[in-house]
């Protein structure tokens, strides 16, 4: 791709992502909606393919088959193709970093397929999370790192010292030199912090990876967790944080890369709803440019339509909504039925949810194919400007709230509930 040579993409899309609570409880956290008909894995395949990368895998460790039907063959980001092109890495038990089972993080990952990016052949691996949403013009990042020899090519991006402490935070020299590395600090010294896309020298990576897994298989061999019942977990890899970009910025030929765009860890509820908020207030230049396309499986509906007694300020509808009540800075996933007398303030609602007649929905995010009969009340306005994890009413998908009931603010209902 633009005579960078052969270049290799991969997304690592995650584990479980528990800290989104009821929301993943049934779903690969990339495979949760965003922005109304997109989905998070959307800006990771989306950043390849505006870069002409066309060999992507796509590793899933926790409920691979509900990103299958939204990905496909890779269509939407040009990856439907006989050679190469979209690849789902399959989780798979084995021995590939020095004990069994399935690996226990990103860097763990990266050693159960060392064997197939070696095969690969690639003159640059570039390896990135799939649970953010962001603009990046990897084109520009691979012609950097390529410029600069870097062995490791960190993309990175401002954070609040709230965010820092659930991050890596990379201290820069004045050539962008990477000159320290500090994973989910306590107290963290700086607000840089690393976007999780990575571009590695593949021959650097593999080599890391080699020298780290037996190294630490080694270390593990002689302490007291060899002793007879205990488990195996101290030889493993573990996250990007913790051994592998450690090491290699001890190299002294890693660099930082700032992202320049909009970038946002979507980890917890409360990041997923300020994300939506920064949508409608305009702040989210990921969707502004024609010529930087966000590739999606759009949903085969109709436009949204807002009826006579329909009433929408500063919200974003998706196709095939219906909106009869009342809507006040929300996001609608496809398919949403507001019936008339209803009201949906400062909430997210996910694919097919249906609010009924008097029902009121506030400061909540309702999971896809849910059912708030009427007269019902969810969630309720908070008193501070900042939402706070609790201050959001979460209701997982296919749940049904009768007439009449309330649902607190901050409650937790999982998948399926009847209340």
């Amino acid at each position: 791709m633009r005579g960078f040579g052969r270049v290799l993409g991969i997304v690592q899309a995650g584990g479980s992502g528990s800290r989104m609570d009821v929301l993943t409880r049934e779903r690969a956290k990339p495979a949760l909606a965003f922005a109304g008909s997109y989905k998070l894995i959307d800006f990771a395949l989306s950043s390849f393919a505006n870069a002409e990368i066309a060999d992507v895998w796509v590793s899933v460790a926790y409920l691979a088959s509900t990103l299958d039907d939204h990905i496909g063959h890779g269509r939407p980001w040009n990856l439907d193709r006989t050679r190469g092109g979209y690849r789902r890495l399959v989780p798979e038990q084995g021995r590939a970093s020095s004990e069994s089972g399935f690996a226990s993080g990103n860097a763990d990952n990266l050693v159960q397929v060392a064997g197939q990016i070696r095969d690969f052949e690639a003159d640059v691996v570039i390896v990135m999370s799939a649970d953010h949403v962001f603009r990046l013009d990897l084109a520009d990042v691979i012609a950097d790192h390529l410029e600069r020899g870097a062995e490791c090519t960190i993309v990175t991006a401002q954070a609040t010292a709230t965010q820092a402490s659930t991050k890596a935070v990379v201290q820069v020299g004045d050539d962008r030199r990477v000159t320290g590395f500090d994973y989910k600090p306590d107290e963290p010294e700086g607000r840089t912090v690393a976007t999780e896309i990575f571009v590695y020298d593949p021959e650097v990576l593999l080599s890391e990876l080699t020298r780290l897994r037996h190294e630490l298989a080694h270390a593990h061999d002689n302490d007291e967790a060899a002793d007879e019942g205990c488990d195996d977990e101290g030889s493993r890899l573990g996250d990007f944080g913790e051994h592998l970009v450690p090491a290699l910025v001890a190299r002294g030929k890693t660099f930082a890369h700032p992202i320049g765009h909009y970038w946002r860890d979507l980890g917890r509820p409360e990041e997923y709803y300020q994300a939506h908020r920064d949508v409608l207030a305009g702040r989210v230049d990921v969707f502004d440019d024609p010529g930087y396309p966000i590739g999606s499986r759009w949903p085969e509906l109709p436009p949204a339509m807002v009826r006579a007694e329909g009433d929408v300020t500063d919200s974003l509808l998706s196709p095939g909504c219906v909106v009869r009540g009342e809507v006040v800075r929300s996001v609608l996933g496809p398919g949403v039925v507001i019936e008339a007398g209803a009201v949906v303030r400062d909430s997210i609602l996910g694919a097919h949810v249906r609010v009924c007649g008097d029902a009121h929905v506030r400061t909540a995010i309702l999971d896809e194919s849910t059912w708030v009969g009427r007269g019902a009340q969810v969630g309720a306005t908070p008193a501070a400007t900042r939402v706070r994890d609790a201050d959001i009413a979460l209701v997982g998908r296919d749940s049904r709230i009768s007439g009449g009931s309330v649902v607190d603010a901050g409650a937790r209902l999982e998948p399926g509930s009847s209340v």
